[in-house]
């Protein structure tokens, strides 16, 4: 009985992931790309039981909160909040491949013009294009663990030049799939590689420099409006809604109690993470 429950309750959420898939037509590439061995209804899967779980989690803290009010809030409206949470969560969760994605992005990003540079100096040295590979397959973090499956592919017996091919077409950074074309093309062409991949270099190397640049620019404003939005507003405006609703109230209890200051503070936490997070987030980090 345990377990045709077990299967009935699996099956459920499978019918529901079907059900949403749809609304996720990109899910499987943003999967191959972030490299999360899931399909994706075992992805959704895996968001909707885990949405169900934290939305029951918020529940409970939330009608703890509306009983300890004075006087206490009708729990009714945790109806639709169960609602409001579980679809909240549930899209939260879905992102979790987007982020995967970016931090591979960034990760790769990061020395991918070093090890494109050693690279060069091995091929103008006189070495095996597959040696200058095996060579770049260490030191370089996310970027020597790509050029690691292209020489493991080699030595499968697949021709460099597909091995190349396959692994620019499953993965993220723009500036890496570039340096991976450019070999593949001049392979195919006959070209010096080291030459041509020499210039591809430094095309990327000025479009990093132009893009910390115009980050510097961008930091300016970013951080006056969360002076603004983050601390001054949120301050001054807590400071003139306890005056008002204290003039309001004569001094009395039906005033701003701290109770209802709580929220305001989860608020005001909120708002100054999601600014921090934003600047973190838009900060190009590369190593020129």
């Amino acid at each position: 009985m345990a377990t045709e429950a077990k299967t009935k309750k699996r099956g459920i959420v499978t019918s529901l992931a079907e059900l949403f898939s749809p609304v996720f037509p990109e899910l499987k590439k943003k999967l191959a790309l972030a490299t999360i061995s899931q399909t994706p209804i075992e992805f959704i899967e895996k968001a909707i039981i885990n949405a169900a779980y934290l939305s029951v989690a918020l529940l409970v803290l939330t009608g703890l909160f509306f009983i300890l009010q004075s006087p206490p809030i009708s729990l009714l409206w945790l109806i639709p909040l169960e609602l409001v949470y579980f679809f909240a969560l549930f899209y939260y969760l879905m992102f979790y491949p987007d982020l995967v994605l970016t931090r591979r992005q960034r990760e790769l990003d990061y020395e991918v013009v070093f090890a494109g540079r050693q690279i060069v100096i091995a091929l103008k040295s006189g070495m095996p294009l597959f040696d200058t590979i095996v060579g770049a397959s260490a030191g370089y973090g996310e970027v020597s663990k790509e050029f690691s499956k292209i020489a493991d592919k080699v030595v499968l017996g697949i021709p460099i030049t597909q091995a190349i091919r396959e692994e620019a077409q499953s993965n993220p950074s723009k500036y890496f799939v570039r340096i991976l074309m450019q070999i593949a093309n001049s392979l195919s062409s006959g070209a010096d590689v080291g030459n041509s991949l020499e210039v591809v270099l430094e095309q990327i190397s000025k479009e990093q420099m132009i893009s910390l640049k115009a980050y510097s620019q961008k930091l300016t404003p970013i951080v006056m409006f969360f002076m603004v939005f983050g601390i001054i507003v949120p301050s001054l405006g807590v400071v003139l809604a306890t005056a008002v609703f204290s003039a309001i109230s004569g001094g009395a209890s039906s005033g701003l109690t701290s109770s209802a200051l709580v929220p305001v503070f989860f608020v005001i936490a909120l708002i100054q993470f999601l600014f921090l997070g934003l600047i973190e987030s838009s900060r190009p980090k590369y190593i020129i």
